[in-house]
């Protein structure tokens, strides 16, 4: 890949775009990981407005840490940067107790943990809105189209998804590119809905390397019948997800009434 040429056509695609629409800036969630950290930095790179959120909900010190070293960064080296950060965390909670006791509390804990993605993408819109901002997302290819490994209308609800072309090895290649921290490109990647340590490759049993390998294998038209020992077992982690979450990666399906019935 040609990184330069690549952060180079992303920037201005973003430019174009937001120029077109006779739009201002851009507002970009930072968790602290590779994608987020990528992608506000190829927004700091147009030269428009960029409003970076730092949206914590009970989450790992390490990672609130790592978003505040890189926005400092990020504003250090470009005028055109700011930050806001909007503690979640009692908002969170609250909204916990207003729901009523259930007693699957695993199932429970799944669907608070979608919560936290919606509340950050509803403050995302909020100061979008304010301020007369696109709200730009932080999904890769793996994620965005070949596991589903985002919050439906959480952090898959966005304005325009600069990044989502590339893999996660790719995106990795444009952090070093960019400049991006150590910290950050040697962080495993984790989504932080959880409130601990637990990292993406935990959540689905495979690495984004084998996430990668089985998608092109899958592109290829290939089945877990093709292989066998780690790579039988990856494959089928990989058709999993994918299955499992067409319905955040395909339109949402519309009932057509026919003219004969209108």
């Amino acid at each position: 890949m040609k990184t330069a040429e690549v952060v180079d056509y992303i920037v201005k695609w973003l430019k174009d775009y937001a120029t077109n629409a006779g739009i201002k800036g851009f507002v970009v969630g930072v968790s602290g990981g590779i994608d987020s950290a990528v992608t506000s930095s190829l927004c700091a790179k147009t030269g428009l407005d960029v409003l970076c959120l730092e949206m914590p909900i009970h989450q790992s010190p390490s990672q609130v840490n790592r978003a505040f070293k890189h926005i400092d960064w990020l504003m250090a080296n470009h005028e055109n940067v700011r930050m806001t950060t909007v503690q979640l965390t009692t908002v969170f909670d609250s909204l916990v107790d207003a729901f009523p006791p259930v007693e699957d509390e695993e199932q429970r804990f799944m669907s608070l943990a979608n919560t936290r993605a919606r509340l950050r993408m509803t403050s995302l819109y909020y100061f979008a809105a304010f301020h007369g901002y696109l709200v730009v997302g932080t999904g890769n290819k793996v994620e965005d189209f070949g596991v589903g490994f985002f919050t439906k209308y959480g952090d898959g609800g966005v304005d325009l998804s600069p990044i989502a072309d590339l893999l996660k090895s790719e995106v990795y290649k444009l952090g070093e590119q960019l400049g991006v921290s150590k910290s950050i490109m040697e962080a495993a990647p984790t989504d932080g809905l959880w409130g601990d340590d637990r990292t993406d490759e935990d959540q689905i049993g495979a690495s984004y390397d084998e996430l990668e390998w089985a998608m092109a294998m899958n592109d290829q038209g290939k089945s877990a019948d093709d292989f066998d020992g780690r790579n039988h077992e990856v494959f089928k982690i990989f058709k999993r997800f994918n299955t499992a979450n067409k319905h955040k990666m395909n339109p949402i399906p519309i009932c057509v009434i026919p003219p004969k019935l209108k």
